[in-house]
């Protein structure tokens, strides 16, 4: 038998990397993200019914610089799969499907995200 030489991945040479494929991406992600996160706010409730001490713990944990980043990355998440589920409620109806307006939404879906995660920070640090 003859072995026919085909590409592995003929989309790969056909679209162009966009701002929609990587929402798509980051959209799966951050689902997965929240999944995690999910566990990080059982130890939270389970350190808050277990007592002073064990919610110190998780306080000290979250206080520290890596958990800190962890929170952000955690609330980045929410507020991406937020915007962009959102987005694709439109989409379930027929709305936004034009590349113009999936464009402009790419755009909207970054934006809402950084502010969304930016309010969520400052009102979480009591700075307003």
């Amino acid at each position: 038998m003859t072995t026919i030489k085909r590409p592995t991945s003929p989309h790969l040479q056909i679209y162009k990397w966009g701002a929609h494929m990587a929402l798509s991406i980051l959209h799966r992600a951050s689902g997965v993200a929240l999944g995690g996160g999910t566990l990080l706010l059982a130890w939270w409730l389970i350190a808050l019914a277990s007592g002073p001490d064990e919610y110190a713990l998780f306080q000290a944990c979250m206080n520290s610089i890596a958990g800190k980043i962890v929170l952000m990355g955690f609330t980045l998440a929410l507020m991406l799969h937020l915007c962009n589920g959102i987005r694709h409620l439109f989409w379930d109806m027929g709305k936004g499907l034009d590349v113009e307006t999936t464009a402009r939404t790419n755009i909207m879906v970054f934006l809402g995200t950084a502010l969304l995660t930016a309010i969520a920070w400052v009102i979480g640090y009591g700075l307003v």
